[in-house]
């Protein structure tokens, strides 16, 4: 949680801690601990489709980071949920289950359909109408991923502003995320 006032978040690179914000480490290309290359894309995507902006903002990047920190500091909604450490357990059978709703419904990876499929799927999924489903519930794995990527597009100063919401934390932090 180091540097979650600032908005920036620890990642290893290069052997060295660093305080990056999470599309900065995106941006970097800094290498992801606890996802896999082929759970990273779909996790983009499919953040891509519940917050625009997600992909670039990090959101994988900012999972990455959180599950790889000790359950009781990570700051993903899943912590709250009745869901067991470790949470890669879940965020594994959820893009899994992604990746196999996606191939069986449209024969493609989530990642490779157009928006418009992307569209389709995620209201099915957000509705529990996907028939061939394999993995945690299907509205737990759409308000667990839309909450991540919601926090990762406007949890910050930026964010707010992008809604014309004023920010009014109780500590300001002490420079602009």
């Amino acid at each position: 949680m180091r540097g979650a006032g600032i908005g920036a978040l620890a990642f290893t690179v290069g052997g060295a801690e660093v305080l990056l914000t999470a599309a900065q480490a995106r941006a970097q290309g800094v290498p992801l601990r606890m996802l896999k290359p082929e759970e990273a894309q779909t996790l983009e995507a499919i953040g891509e489709t519940l917050a625009l902006g997600a992909r670039r903002a990090g959101i994988a990047h900012f999972v990455d980071q959180q599950l790889s920190l000790p359950p009781a500091y990570a700051l993903l909604t899943v912590r709250v949920s009745e869901v067991r450490p470790p949470y890669i357990d879940v965020y594994r059978a959820a893009l899994a289950g992604i990746e196999r709703a996606s191939e069986g419904s449209f024969g493609r990876k989530y990642a490779d359909l157009g928006a418009a499929d992307q569209r389709d799927f995620v209201t099915r999924l957000r509705q529990v109408k996907l028939e061939n489903w394999q993995g945690p519930s299907q509205s737990f794995v759409y308000g667990t991923l839309r909450n991540d990527a919601i926090d990762v597009v406007y949890g910050t100063v930026e964010g707010f502003a992008q809604l014309n919401v004023p920010y009014m934390a109780h500590i300001l932090p002490e420079r602009s995320w």
